[in-house]
């Protein structure tokens, strides 16, 4: 089990969380967590014990050559920081890591077991799926909650989702059953471009994070990433008549529904992010 040499007093501490593999389509989830890391400068915790879940076979260690000519060796686990940035009005608690191989339900209770060790009550985590959306539309975000109404509350599309989980939904449920206010959010990737990452539904799932914590949540230069990515998926779509014929019937789908961002409650969470952000900077 990890053992904190030291447990910090946190200030009403949230723990945000995601998993590379099966969960991280266009890798947009764990790019999240990894700008929270960046942009709060937050300091690691703890990590397991590769040992006990992964299968090095399936993830292997990697090698790497230092500035001083030494070689290290890096091992496939799940790390554990804290943020505890000027700009933020309560402790964060960043979990990033991999999707285990095995003992899923112990990988669980082990991370579970270091959230309450650090009083954390609230535990956020995300993911990003494949899916028939076109890319020159809204990213669009669903919610999975374990308070039924929290979806109708957060204005996010309730999960409707059945079928086989990866290990966010599986940790979203092991916190929703130690009674912890427990949201799973997802973004939908464009299946037809979902190998590559996407910092496009990366900034919808900070964004999301930004309206949920009430945190103002620096973007950096990813949305100019997301703009870039855009143009470049265009291009490609544009050199084959077949993929773009078919991103124009996901347009049309897509346009027969109407978009959150077109409404008045979308607005006014855009105004409440501006006036926290403008505040902090003041």
């Amino acid at each position: 089990m990890i053992e904190l040499e030291s447990v910090p007093q946190l200030n009403e501490p949230v723990l945000i969380a995601a998993f590379e593999g099966w969960n991280d389509a266009g890798e947009a989830a764990t790019a999240a967590v990894e700008h929270l890391e960046q942009a709060w400068q937050a300091e690691t915790l703890a990590s397991l014990d590769p040992d006990d879940y992964y299968d090095f076979q399936v993830n292997r260690p990697v090698v790497s050559i230092g500035d001083d000519g030494r070689r290290t060796l890096q091992w496939p686990t799940t790390r554990i920081s804290l943020a505890q940035h000027p700009d933020l009005n309560r402790d964060v608690v960043l979990l990033r890591g991999i999707e285990p191989n095995m003992r899923w339900r112990g990988f669980c209770a082990e991370l579970l077991g270091v959230a309450a060790e650090l009083g954390i009550e609230q535990v956020v985590t995300l993911g990003a799926l494949l899916a028939d959306v076109p890319h020159t539309r809204p990213v669009p975000v669903t919610v999975a909650a374990s308070d039924p109404d929290a979806s109708t509350s957060l204005g996010i599309e309730p999960s409707r989702y059945e079928g086989p989980t990866g290990i966010v939904g599986v940790f979203q449920d092991a916190a929703a059953r130690a009674e912890l206010d427990a949201l799973s959010l997802w973004a939908a990737v464009p299946h037809y471009v979902g190998q590559s990452p996407c910092p496009k539904a990366t900034v919808v799932l900070l964004r999301r994070v930004e309206d949920i914590l009430e945190l103002p949540i620096p973007l950096g230069d990813l949305p100019d990433q997301a703009e870039a990515w855009q143009h470049g998926v265009e291009e490609l779509a544009q050199e084959d008549s077949d993929v773009a014929e078919y991103v124009q019937r996901l347009e049309e789908a897509s346009d027969t529904i109407d978009l959150p961002e077109a409404s008045g409650e979308h607005i006014a969470r855009e105004f409440e992010r501006y006036l926290r952000r403008r505040g902090n900077e003041t």
